[in-house]
Order: structure tokens, then sequence, then C-alpha cells
């Protein structure tokens, strides 16, 4: 919107045209009035709204149609020109010039770079797909015809970006179904069994909801309170937290139900906020982790960094980088103090750990020792913001399957958990609290959780 605006000025300059002021050059000397920053501050939100109420911040992994999405964007630029018109005429603004030619301008600008620049990007994500990256990984129910059918289009469409794990049904041996395809990796009772421990972003249910209604109904609850996307191929389920939408797969109409969904169009800002945030404080604080990995080095034997592997995003598994706290040989002598736990649930903490180093004790207090995961930010396998990422012994702990929801959004290395009270928190408050992070997220949230963390961090409260 701002480079048509641009150029549509540009073009109406070098027309010669009556524009106010007179020329170029007399324009960019012009003052900026604070009643005019505030009408451009008003239709560029208006113009993110449009994309919004269109739905072209929406994922269009399923969507084939090039022309669907150009008449989509057509829509938003011919609305939003029109309404920027009618604002000049109702408000008295002059836009450059006083003829409609700069309109027009505006118009066919946007359109067009709007366009090429959406289709250039979806060009660009068919290529990483094709070569294994940006995968979702998704798991098929039912192994009737209709079930072959959409894994065989899935993996006709490799630029789609999906990878079938498997089905879940009740009827098979373990063998292949079909030459190309994978194997029943569950049947329908072990369903909620094989996503407790399996990476599957989404679910496609393909049984017939006539006869398995009940049985379907279940697989979309498990789902849903593990953050899985579930697509239907048939009757829409009454969904007790997702968004229901229909999407498209070849000839197939797929409904989904995703609870995340008016969240998606943002996610693409809180990870250029990741990128960037982390880039400058690295480069910031880079003569402090280089002191604290000197003292860590000469005051106890081993390792400046502590790595272990934790669950992330739908649980896959990646490693975690901290500045080691505690002995080189702390995991093996876990089982020795494991009776004076302090924590609720399935996590383990004490105030007063013999495990942890002098250096460690200061490292924790003041969370120095969590600066190495902005190499974890960086990689992708976390965030700034977001719910802490757990060893696999306490997640296996788990005894609620609604626990494992705060595992459908990237972990990170504050939560609300970290300014609310930290250790101090007792475990069921602490998933609740994940939970209503992940229900309110937004970007607005996110910046509030992290100036909140700073006088926690100062103040030491709630570390162990």
């Amino acid at each position: 919107m701002v480079a048509a605006f641009a150029t549509a000025t540009l073009v109406s300059f070098s027309r010669g045209s009556d524009a106010t002021p007179a020329g170029l050059e007399e324009f960019l000397a012009m003052r900026l009035a604070v009643g005019n920053f505030i009408i451009v501050v008003g239709f560029a939100l208006l113009w993110h709204l449009l994309l919004v109420f269109f739905r072209l911040y929406h994922s269009r992994r399923l969507e084939h149609s090039l022309l669907k999405e150009a008449a989509d964007v057509l829509k938003v630029t011919t609305i939003g020109t029109l309404l920027l018109g009618g604002a000049a005429q109702l408000l008295d603004i002059v836009l450059i010039t006083r003829d409609a030619s700069f309109l027009v301008t505006f118009w066919v600008v946007s359109s067009v770079l709007t366009i090429a620049c959406r289709w250039i990007l979806r060009y660009a994500l068919n290529q990483i797909r094709r070569h294994g990256r940006n995968l979702n990984h998704v798991l098929i129910i039912g192994t009737n015809a209709r079930a072959l059918a959409i894994a065989e289009e899935l993996q006709s469409q490799q630029g789609l970006g999906y990878d079938i794990v498997g089905f879940v049904d009740d009827q098979w041996d373990g063998q292949p179904l079909a030459e190309g395809l994978p194997s029943v990796v569950a049947d329908l009772a072990g369903f909620r069994d094989y996503i407790k421990h399996n990476v599957v972003d989404e679910v496609i249910i393909c049984v017939p909801l006539k006869s398995l209604y009940d049985r379907a109904s279940e697989i979309s609850t498990a789902c849903e309170e593990q953050g899985i996307t579930v697509r239907l191929v048939s009757h829409v389920i009454n969904p007790s937290r997702g968004k229901v939408r229909a999407d498209h797969l070849g000839d197939h109409y797929v409904i989904t139900i995703d609870d995340q969904d008016t969240k998606h169009r943002w996610l693409w800002l809180k990870r250029v906020m990741d990128f960037v945030f982390s880039l400058l404080v690295l480069f910031m604080i880079s003569p402090v982790m280089l002191a604290i990995a000197i003292a860590i080095k000469m005051t106890s034997a081993g390792p400046i960094l502590f790595k272990q592997e934790r669950i992330g995003l739908n649980k896959r598994r990646f490693m975690l980088y901290k500045f080691r706290t505690m002995v080189t040989d702390a995991e093996q002598r876990l089982a020795e103090i494991e009776h004076l736990n302090e924590a609720q649930g399935p996590v383990f903490k004490i105030a007063n750990d013999p495990r942890i180093t002098p250096v460690g004790r200061f490292l924790r207090r003041t969370s120095l020792d969590e600066l190495p995961q902005i190499f974890n930010v960086l990689k992708g396998d976390m965030s700034l913001v977001g719910p802490r990422p757990l060893p696999v012994r306490d997640y296996q702990g788990f005894e609620k399957d609604w626990h494992r929801r705060r595992l459908s959004v990237r972990p990170g290395i504050t939560c609300l958990w970290q300014v609310e009270g930290r250790s101090s928190i007792p475990f069921e408050e602490w998933m609740e609290l994940d939970m209503k992070y992940i229900d309110q997220w937004s970007v607005w949230l996110d910046l509030k959780i992290l100036i909140r963390t700073i006088p926690v961090v100062l103040k030491g409260s709630g570390a162990y």
C-alpha cells in the first residue's frame, strides 16, 4: 500500500499535473501535519482490516486457484481505493492531483504489486516444500476409498507441503494400503496414544460420520485438547473451542477445525520480532556471555553449555542450550534427590539443589543461564515468548491431555508463568496460565510479557 501510494505520487508529478504543491521538491519539503498523519495511519489500518476480512492473511496451503487469490486482492484494492477517494471528497483532502488520475494509478499499482508479491511468495513456498522444508505432518483417519484418494492427492501435490505419517483404522494388518502410501500406524482405540508420542500437525478425518459419529467426535476432541488441527472430509462436527472453515483439496471439500485460525495471520510478525530482537540482544550481550563462559570454566570442571532434549512445537524434539549451572553428573544424581521434589505435578524443582555450583546459583537467580536460548530462537526451535519447553521426562509425566495443548505453539524463553510467580506457582495453575496465553495470544500480549519479564528477572523472585 505504501509503495503504491509513493509510486502513484511520482507518476503524478512526472506527468506535470496540477499537483498541490507545485513540484516534487516542494512536496518533499512539506511538513507533515498531525491531522494528515492520523489520516495516513487510519487508512493503513483500514487497508489491514480489508485484508483480514477477505482472509488474505489466512494460510492458503490447500488453495490451488491463483485467480481466486487475485480476485480477492482486487476486491481489497478496489474497495480501499474507493474509500480513499470518498474520504478525500468528504474531508476536502487533495490527493496530490485534483482529478481522478492519482486514484486510478494507485489502484493499478497496488493491485499489480500485491498480486505479484503474493504469487512470488506462493512460488517460493512451493519450491521450499518440494525440497522437504515447511512440511506439515498429517495423519489420515480411515482407509476407505475417499481416504486413499485424499492421500494420493496430497502426495501428488508436493508443493502443498504435506508429509503423510500414516493411517488410523480398525481393520489393518500392518502392511501398506497401496503402492507408495504409508501403513496404518494405529487402530481407532490407539489414536490418542499415538498422537501423544508422535509429531502430528494435522489430522484428516475420512471415516463415515453417519456410522462412526461418536468415534469421530472423540478424535476431534482429542486433537482439540492437544492443539492439533483437524480437517473433515464429510459433515461438520460441532467443536467446543476450534473455529470451522472450508478448504479445497483437488475436487474435495475439506472442513478444518482450528482453535488458532484467527491468530495465524500475525504469526509471521511474531517470527520476525523473534529473529530481529534476538540478533540485537545477541550483539549487545555477547561480552556478558563471554564473561559467564569464562567464569563457568574457571570454577568447575565440565562443558560451558548444558544441552538437553526438550519437547517443542507439536511434540518436535530439539536440543535446548543453557549455561551449565550444575555439576557434570547432575542427571545421574537426580534419582538420589527426587524424593525432595517441592513442585507439584511431573516437574522437578527444589530450592536448594545440592547439584548447583556457586556460579550456577548466581546465574539461576539472575536468569543469566537462559541467555544461550537466544540461539534456539534464531534457529526457530523457540520463540521469545511462549510456554516453557519441558524435558522429555516431565512431559511423559503429564496425566491430562489438555496439558498437551501447550505444545500447539512454539515454546518460549519467557511466558505468563514466568512473570506471575515462576517456581512458586503450582503446576496446575502453571498449565492454566499456558492455556490462557494460547487462547488470548496477540503481538501486544507478547510485548507486555517481555516488558514485565525485566523487573521479575532483576528481582530474582521465584527462581530456583
